[in-house]
């Protein structure tokens, strides 16, 4: 039968050379509605700010429904594992659909597939997985770890007393720090709960949801036998890309710990009073570049803590994010990966193939406008009074 695979002409390359040649894609999906009643629960639990439980679980069910249905899928194709598993939402009006995509792969010459006891999944593609194969890591299963949260009324009302002036808001600072952690803490989670010692390739996502944000982590449970006991309990976390992390284990060192470090300024009415008078001449608007500076030291100060408190010798791949939080408010975020030597964990290549490490040019392009961007354009030209 035609195999139609998601892997290109790199990745069927790169998984050949561990051994596996391309499957079938498969997918999984659900369709959920959030409901009248789990509306009014959730926006009950949005006056006092952080995590909002009851949208979390929905979102978490949808997610994993998906993502069964997918494995069911790759075993009816008698797949030896799933790679560059993503987790969606698509809005369909008033209902959420939950898709799982990922594509099966096969034992090179094994004549014909059998069933096997275990399907791996990974949210690596055939590239990435090839890397993480090669520093020593096995594949056990996909995983994630979600929040949906609120910054919420109370907390706005903290905060906005506390934006009367310039300076950290701490109310807004210590429940965004809590709730950016927790996405990490349940990626490890069901790492350890699936049996493996470290979770590779950690990408994270903060989108919009009905009025409301979910943050989400997703990456591939794995396991190396050569590992510290300790990450069998408290499994590694790193969100390094896969060519990163090769080239950081080959230096010698291995990924401990994702860290991250949340902090959230406010520039304050006098502030934002000077600063909109000094936007009327040129030059430096010295007000926002100290506050946007402060900003990022307290969040890089809170990652090397954290890196520090699990023994790593230097955090690497630091980037930063700015969000605007509205009314002069803004969050950063600082994130990157602790590492510390381990002589032990090496390379089984001495060089990492050039099929590895090419990008694949993208060879289809969509510039039609959807009718939700043509519908947009219309309203703002006054042209229509649609939903």
């Amino acid at each position: 039968m035609t195999i139609i695979t998601g892997l290109s002409g790199n990745e069927l390359y790169c998984m050949r050379e561990k051994g596996f040649e391309p499957g079938n894609l498969v997918i999984g999906n659900s369709v959920f509605a959030l409901g009248f009643v789990g509306g009014i629960a959730s926006g009950l639990r949005t006056i006092a700010g952080g995590e909002i439980h009851e949208i979390t679980s929905i979102i978490k069910e949808g997610r994993q429904l998906a993502y069964l249905r997918m494995v069911e899928e790759a075993r009816r194709h008698v797949g030896e594992g799933v790679t560059g598993v993503t987790s969606q939402l698509i809005f369909h009006d008033t209902n959420i659909e939950y898709l799982a995509i990922g594509s099966t792969i096969h034992r090179v010459g094994e004549g014909k597939p059998h069933a096997p006891d275990h399907v791996f999944s990974t949210s690596a593609n055939g590239q990435a997985l090839y890397c993480q194969m090669d520093c020593g890591f096995e594949p056990v299963q996909f995983v994630f770890g979600n929040v949906a949260y609120a910054l919420g009324l109370a907390g706005g009302i903290m905060g906005s007393l506390r934006s009367m002036k310039s300076g950290e808001v701490i109310e807004y600072s210590q429940m965004l720090n809590k709730t950016r952690h927790l996405a990490l803490q349940r990626i490890a989670q069901e790492a350890k709960e699936a049996g493996a010692n470290a979770v590779l390739g950690i990408e994270t996502l903060i989108s919009p949801l009905a009025g409301i944000q979910e943050m989400l982590m997703t990456g591939t449970a794995s396991h190396h036998p050569d590992l510290p006991s300790e990450f069998m309990d408290n499994p590694i976390t790193s969100d390094l890309t896969n060519e990163e992390m090769w080239n950081v284990i080959h230096a010698g060192y291995c990924p401990i710990k994702l860290v991250l470090g949340v902090s959230v300024f406010s520039i304050g009415i006098a502030g934002g009073i000077k600063a909109m008078f000094k936007s009327f001449v040129r030059g430096e608007v010295k007000e926002l570049t100290y506050m946007i500076y402060q900003a990022r030291l307290k969040a890089i100060n809170m990652i090397q803590e954290d890196a520090a408190s699990c023994g790593a010798e230097d955090v690497v791949g630091v980037k930063t994010y700015v969000y605007d939080l509205g009314g002069g408010v803004i969050e950063l975020i600082a994130i990157g990966t602790a590492i510390k030597k381990m002589p032990n964990i090496k390379t089984k290549s001495v060089n990492l193939i050039p099929q590895a490490i090419i990008k694949d040019t993208e060879t289809f392009t969509n510039k039609v406008p959807t009718w939700g961007e043509i519908a947009q354009r219309m309203r703002e030209r006054g042209m229509y009074g649609g939903a």
